[in-house]
């Protein structure tokens, strides 16, 4: 065990250092820093100095160097816009993109979980059907368009829920949350569900297919043949059988819900490192956006580092064939 952590560890390692090339990459091909902060009146003194505070004037591996270190402190430099540092920047939207992408998270793993099972053990009713023809549509349209239609729905012509923003918000410590006012709830809702549905669809026909194939195996037939009741067999057997392969997926989705956050966050003008990042992407903002990628990057790592574990601890099959390896 210790062994295959180590392993996942020096891997997450070697992806990180990757994307923090490719970030620190981004300082040198989305135009010149040093002309940003000065604008293009600056004397050729003020920018020799410039470039030489910023350390622009060592090489590109040294650079780098510097880079990797401030990243792993967590210090990116001034938004070139805001003309603040971007660490604050970041613990500001953080809370926001954190809350929704939990919500929407659960919502998927949830509601993705029980339409699956569901489809998978009434295959035949009217009702299975309709829910895996609603799946096909949220698999189907594209995140903004589903956005607009809630907002055109609920907000606009129901009027039950907000069309923008994050509501009311409680301040604990640095963290900012809208769970525990009304506002903040009913503005979670859209965007969560805008976020989430892509992924919700994705788990129930994931479910589903899984949960049918393990109904056909010969240990469901004996369980059954055993006398244990439908429930016995359909949540004991088949339903633990089928979240093995889940697991994985539904991990690598929760990391797609906060990396591709940027669209529902854009069109519900949620306050969030999504909506930060399109605004440093217009205003070529390159601290920020590096800021953004590696801390996408990290979320990545860590989902698919618990998710290995995950099924490391889930699947027997790993363990039995790591012992004999060593054997």
């Amino acid at each position: 065990m210790l062994a295959f952590v180590i392993r996942r560890l020096a891997q997450a390692v070697m992806v990180m250092l990757a994307v923090g090339l490719i970030a620190f990459s981004l300082f040198r091909f989305v135009g010149d820093p040093v002309v940003f902060m000065l604008g293009q009146d600056a004397t050729p003194e003020d920018r020799t100095r410039m470039t030489q505070m910023l350390g622009l004037d060592q090489p590109f591996y040294v650079q780098y160097a510097n880079f990797v270190v401030r990243a792993a402190q967590g210090e990116f430099g001034l938004s070139l816009r805001q003309i603040r540092p971007v660490k604050t920047l970041i613990i500001e939207r953080l809370p926001a993109t954190l809350e929704l992408s939990f919500v929407a998270g659960l919502f998927a793993l949830v509601v993705g979980i029980a339409l699956g099972v569901y489809t998978a053990l009434r295959r035949g009713s009217w009702i299975s059907h309709v829910f895996l023809a609603v799946s096909l549509i949220g698999v189907s349209l594209p995140t903004f368009l589903i956005g607009i239609l809630l907002i055109l729905v609920f907000a606009v012509l129901l009027g039950w829920l907000p069309s923008f923003g994050r509501g009311d918000t409680v301040a604990i410590g640095w963290w900012t949350s809208g769970f525990f006012t009304a506002s903040g709830l009913k503005a979670l809702i859209l965007p969560a569900i805008t976020l989430g549905l892509f992924q919700m669809t994705l788990i129930q026909r994931l479910v589903r297919s899984e949960m049918l194939e393990v109904l056909r195996t010969d240990y469901i037939k004996f369980a059954r043949a055993r006398g244990l009741t439908d429930s016995a067999v359909h949540f004991g057997h088949a339903l633990k059988n089928t979240l093995v392969p889940v697991i994985t997926i539904t991990g690598l989705q929760l990391g797609a819900i906060i990396a591709f956050a940027i669209i529902t966050e854009t069109v519900f003008q949620w306050p969030g490192m999504g909506l930060l990042f399109i605004q440093a992407v217009n205003f070529a903002d390159v601290p920020v956006m590096a800021a953004y990628l590696c801390l996408t990057a990290l979320f990545f790592v860590i989902i698919n580092l618990v998710v290995d574990l995950l099924y490391y601890a889930v699947d027997p099959r790993l363990r039995i064939d790591r012992t004999i390896a060593a054997h």
